[in-house]
């Protein structure tokens, strides 16, 4: 809110002879500039973990998740995606670079990892489709597989 709306307010109750009021002028104007910075600094907070999300759960969201969000915050995640994947596409050479995979050193390349619900077939690299099927079991590269452990699609599988 501008100074000048305060300063407004308190010449008009000067103007009208009514100068007790000026403290409490300043005062609700001193609780609105209160609230509007306590408002961003939620809205920012909020950004911030929205932005994470993707993160943490890759492109597609939980509907559980997206359920609890506006139409604004969808559409910022939405052009957040974007942006990242644009700029993904240019590291890297042809196919780009994913950033989002191996956030943590792996201690090995390959991990056994459980499947919580079917998914369909699965390519690795070396072109072996995998049937991934609730409740079966496979030895799989570690960063072929994070962001469908994030997706609750499968589980690494600790022995």
């Amino acid at each position: 809110m501008p100074r000048n709306c305060c300063l407004h307010s308190e010449n008009e109750a000067k103007s009208e002879g009514r100068s007790e009021l000026i403290p409490s002028i300043k005062f609700r104007h001193c609780c609105l500039l209160r609230n509007q910075r306590c408002v961003t600094a939620y809205l920012y907070d909020r950004l911030l973990r929205i932005r994470a999300l993707r993160w943490e759960y890759g492109s597609v969201l939980p509907a559980a998740i997206r359920f609890h969000m506006c139409a604004e915050e969808l559409e910022w995640f939405n052009q957040y995606k974007k942006s990242l994947a644009t700029y993904m596409r240019s590291l890297g050479g042809e196919e780009g670079l994913d950033i989002t995979q191996d956030r943590k050193p792996p201690k090995s390349l390959y991990i056994e990892v459980r499947c919580l619900k079917d998914h369909g077939e699965f390519e690795i690299d070396d072109g072996t489709i995998i049937l991934l099927k609730k409740n079966s079991q496979h030895f799989l590269p570690r960063w072929k597989c994070e962001q469908l452990i994030r997706q609750g699609v499968l589980e690494h599988v600790i022995s």
